[in-house]
């Protein structure tokens, strides 16, 4: 779904009838596909882009799953975009999010057509080498970030509530990972933490749910798209789209770097531990933990909750991660991390 959008009006008229097989949809006349992703994870789905001919760029997507799991989040993503197609129909911002223009099915289970949006996704360029060892380029992509979530939590705000981060985070977490040493830890530490973080109130607003830099579309300095919505709610708390997003770009600023050597551009984190990134953005000291902290505290500040809370926050969204990534292990390690930043010696 990284595509500038054609005009509906130039495409062949493929769509409408709804409910078509996916192999009737790949094989429309002057129509060329590219499979851009078919994993084997429990929600796996396999994603093509409708290219029509003629075009440089595609003008649609298709999302079918091989899984019921795959299915019901797809089912998610369909329930998502429909409430922001009413929700936002009189705001710009709705040319940044995915339009459903057709369902289809593949091996008996209902999936997606929707429209290409423009740019390029945000890891594009941070994956780019020494992009995150630059404070600029940094610093540009959570403005960018900043930006867009300012104005769709604003857009989408309804009622406010108390701060909660919980929503059965703890009850997955607990039993997911029974037995497991750090476990009493982490849970006696979520339950202060979520404790702390309801002393302020936010807004409920439409969540996106995986707001990291991969589904980031980017032009001209700015988020042109937002894709991926099925993690998503359509009135939840905001403070887990702002947290996901400073936690993921952490998360790898090492990548390139060598386990045990310094990571270019920031002074004090070395490769080698995982979550090292994210323990130096929490507790070490540099331009990047400044941007970082600066983030999660405007951000806070701007929904009303207090801005002191920014590292209780940051620790609540990396025990969602381990209670709702779907790889075992990249749950386990952020259940590890979460232990190591909260004070485990375990």
């Amino acid at each position: 779904m990284t595509a500038t959008s054609a005009s509906l009006q130039t495409v062949p008229a493929p769509f409408g009838a709804g409910g078509r097989d996916l192999d009737d949809l790949l094989a429309i006349p002057r129509m060329r596909t590219v499979v851009i992703a078919a994993s084997k994870d429990p929600n796996a789905k396999i994603t093509v882009l409708l290219i029509p001919a003629g075009a440089d760029h595609p003008s649609f997507a298709v999302k079918a799953p091989t899984t019921d799991e795959a299915a019901s989040a797809i089912e998610r993503e369909r329930r998502i975009l429909e409430s922001l197609a009413r929700r936002l129909s009189h705001s710009p911002l709705l040319a940044n999010i995915p339009r459903i223009v057709d369902t289809v099915t593949y091996q008996g289970r209902a999936g997606l057509v929707v429209t290409a949006l423009p740019g390029t996704p945000m890891t594009s360029s941070y994956l780019r080498w020494r992009h995150t060892a630059r404070r600029g380029a940094v610093e540009a992509d959570f403005a960018a970030a900043r930006r867009w979530l300012a104005d769709f939590q604003t857009a989408t705000a309804g009622p406010r509530a108390p701060l909660d981060m919980d929503g059965g985070v703890a009850e997955r977490v607990a039993e997911r990972f029974g037995g497991d040493a750090c476990l009493s830890f982490v849970l006696d530490r979520l339950s202060q933490i979520f404790d702390l973080l309801r002393t302020s109130e936010t807004p409920r607003t439409t969540v996106h749910g995986d707001m990291w830099c991969g589904n980031l579309l980017m032009s001209s300095g700015g988020v042109a798209g937002v894709v991926d919505w099925e993690a998503g709610a359509p009135s939840g708390e905001p403070v887990r789209d702002l947290v996901r997003f400073a936690h993921m770009y952490a998360l790898f600023l090492d990548r390139h770097t060598r386990g045990g050597r310094p990571v270019a551009g920031h002074h004090g984190l070395r490769a080698g531990k995982w979550g090292a990134g994210v323990e130096y953005a929490l507790d070490g000291s540099g331009w990047f933990p400044e941007i970082f902290r600066r983030f999660l505290r405007d951000g806070l500040s701007r929904l009303g909750a207090s801005a002191e809370r920014w590292r209780e926050a940051a620790l609540a969204g990396v025990a969602e991660v381990a209670a709702t990534a779907d790889d075992e292990d990249y749950a386990l390690s952020h259940l590890r991390l979460c232990a190591r930043l909260a004070g485990w010696r375990g």
